[in-house]
């Protein structure tokens, strides 16, 4: 034991040194497994991009949009690489904003929303302002889709899968592709 650590053992006691020791060596398992959640976080994030965009693409509005607006209502946990702005695999650019949700014009700015985190007046004030438009809803969490949402969002660690509304779907004036609704059927392998 060399004599700096010898004198830090004798002034601060052995139990202060052990306590350094182990924090030094367990600082890069702690700092490796934030590095792995946040990459963990960000692979969520995409992997709900990936489906976001796949769901907008095979979405049909009574007048097709030059550019779709994405306007995404709430506190939301997936959403950082989906503003960053984006293009469908068309090569249609989708542009992406944050609206609160009792934006008076929602109907109008928006083709599509992405929903967050509402209160249910909330929920409830936004679905009544979208009464006969056709603008197509995404939510997050999933305990939505039978409260209007079009397409409600099942995100795990490994993947992303979503469920449809077909009553809203039928009543938004939006037109989705069977081949959606056909995956939304379909449930993952088991391990």
């Amino acid at each position: 034991m060399s004599v700096a650590v010898q004198e830090t053992v004798r002034r601060k006691g052995w139990r202060q040194y052990l306590l350094a020791g182990l924090l030094c060596l367990l600082a890069p398992v702690v700092v490796a497994q934030d590095q792995a959640t946040t990459t963990r976080a960000e692979q969520r994030a995409e992997s709900v991009t990936q489906v976001v965009l796949g769901i907008l693409s095979y979405a049909r509005w009574p007048v097709e949009p030059a550019q779709l607006q994405l306007c995404i209502v709430g506190p939301t946990q997936y959403t950082d690489d989906l503003v960053k702005g984006t293009t469908q695999a068309t090569g249609r650019p989708v542009t992406v904003q944050r609206v609160l949700a009792d934006h008076p014009s929602i109907a109008t700015d928006c083709n599509a929303i992405y929903i967050g985190r509402l209160t249910h007046d909330e929920r409830t004030r936004l679905f009544a302002s979208l009464i006969g438009k056709p603008v197509l809803s995404i939510s997050e969490g999933g305990d939505q889709c039978t409260v209007g949402s079009l397409f409600c969002l099942r995100v795990a660690d490994e993947q992303v899968s979503f469920e449809v509304n077909l009553d809203s779907v039928a009543r938004s004036g939006v037109r989705i592709h069977p081949s959606v609704l056909q995956l939304s059927r379909r449930r993952p392998a088991a391990p």
